[in-house]
């Protein structure tokens, strides 16, 4: 690690959107008219003694004074200059003069976040975390929801960079600029860049150091349009100050702000418990993992343990990352990795943790474009191949090369006579293989011929 990020110190929040990287002049004087012209829009002339202009620094100190709840003196005192000599945020403080005038906003409130690089101050899963709980901090309060990808262009772009970055904002080394924003927009609207010169941490009030998640919280408050607050205790205040993140807690002005721009988040649905016994129940997949079979239902599970006890739960209880109503499932037996399919993504579950670097796109299997969700899959270990259903097709995926067999798509009848509908869940025990569609069952045997059809009552305690 390099000599200076054990040197750093703890500084203020600087966010820089439309402002040059901030100058450090040596004499009082100096700092204040470069901090007036950076987030007062001071237009300075020199002084000049014929000219009879009145000189405008007075009346931008009086308007830096007010923003902070200074004495309003129009002076150079000793508590303005104290705080002006705090590393703070690039962004003008009075909104009319940054680019986040106007309230500029998001059109959707469906949103997607890329985390291109990593800083080598943390490890990949303290960052992800830090930034999954930043982003978590606004998701609680609007109805805006971040999905993260793994490729192409998000949203939301999130960079560890250092020195001039490509953005025309160049960071300052370190002891300076934290990280810097930018507002809705085309383009750069919505990126974040961190400045990789300064030390960040995870959970830990390190002094001379900076919590990843306050830093992000803040940053992504400025990445869905808010400007600065002036409210004491403020997440989106210009000045940096450590909060325990485990005891975070969004402030009221700043839930008033970003609910001003995206509205109120939508009342939670009740949850209604699926009947095991209701004769028109569609389970939405079904799959062994780890010794228990489970059957999926909306935002349920149901957990079947060799012993015979079978228990349901809530599956975000089970698996905090997964997402309820999935389309197909399958545990890889080898691995011991879970498989949860939905839309056009899979997540990998190892244990209840999500793999890194997931969820991924169907691609990840060798399925083509065409194909916007699997609604089930199932893996058989002679084969050592799994079956993905699409549609009144299915795909056969070679787990060994990780690579699609040739032939694909085959139809369901010609693979699986005897069954008539979409197939909605499938399950293998020992030699048998278990097709779910709709309400029916369709049991066949290790040559696939169909033996019986059945009902999920075969299955679940009723």
């Amino acid at each position: 690690m390099r000599i200076h990020r054990q040197l750093c110190f703890l500084a203020s929040l600087v966010l820089v959107i439309h402002a040059v990287p901030i100058a450090k002049p040596a004499d009082d004087y100096g700092i204040a008219k470069n901090y007036l012209k950076s987030f007062y829009k001071l237009e300075y002339k020199p002084p000049n003694p014929e000219s009879r202009e009145p000189d405008p620094m007075p009346e931008k100190l009086k308007e830096m004074q007010r923003f902070f709840g200074l004495k309003v003196s129009g002076m150079l005192d000793k508590e303005t200059i104290e705080v002006m000599k705090k590393p703070r945020c690039g962004v003008p403080d009075i909104a009319a003069y940054s680019t986040l005038a106007g309230k500029p906003k998001w059109q959707t409130n469906m949103l997607t976040y890329r985390i291109e690089n990593y800083t080598p101050d943390m490890s990949v899963a303290e960052v992800d975390d830090s930034i999954k709980k930043a982003l978590q901090v606004w998701a609680d309060v609007t109805p805006l929801t971040f999905t993260r990808i793994y490729s192409g262009t998000a949203d939301l772009m999130i960079s560890f960079t250092t020195k001039n970055h490509g953005d025309a904002y160049p960071f300052d080394g370190p002891q300076g600029i934290l990280a810097h924003a930018f507002p809705p927009s085309p383009g750069l609207g919505g990126d974040a860049h961190f400045d990789d010169d300064e030390v960040f941490t995870f959970r830990t009030p390190r002094a001379k150091c900076y919590d990843l998640f306050l830093v992000a919280a803040h940053e992504f408050g400025h990445s869905l349009g808010l400007s600065h607050s002036k409210v004491p205790g403020a997440l989106m205040l210009p000045t940096y100050s450590f909060t325990d993140p485990e005891r975070f807690s969004l402030p009221s002005d700043d839930i008033t702000e970003i609910q001003s721009l995206y509205g109120t988040p939508p009342e939670p649905k009740l949850l209604t418990i699926p009947n095991a016994c209701d004769p028109d129940l569609i389970l939405d997949a079904v799959t062994t993992f780890k010794g228990e079979t489970m059957f999926f239902k909306d935002s349920f599970v149901w957990r079947s343990s060799q012993s015979g006890s079978v228990k349901i739960h809530l599956i975000k209880n089970v698996w905090p990352n997964a997402l309820g109503n999935i389309d197909a499932a399958y545990e890889h037996p080898v691995e011991k990795i879970l498989f949860l399919f939905k839309g056009k993504q899979v997540w990998a579950f190892n244990g209840n943790n999500v793999e890194p670097g997931y969820p991924k796109p169907l691609s990840r299997f060798g399925l083509p474009a065409s194909v916007t969700n699997v609604s089930a899959a199932v893996h058989n270990k002679t084969s050592g191949k799994t079956l993905l259903f699409s549609d009144t097709y299915y795909y056969s995926y070679n787990e060994m090369t990780k690579k699609m067999d040739k032939g694909n798509p085959k139809r369901l009848e010609d693979g699986f006579p005897g069954v008539t509908g979409e197939i909605t869940a499938a399950h293998q025990i020992d030699d048998k293989m278990y097709l779910f569609s709709g309400t029916k069952v369709y049991e066949f045997n290790s040559i696939r011929k169909l033996i019986r059809v059945l009902t999920n009552k075969y299955f679940l305690p009723c």
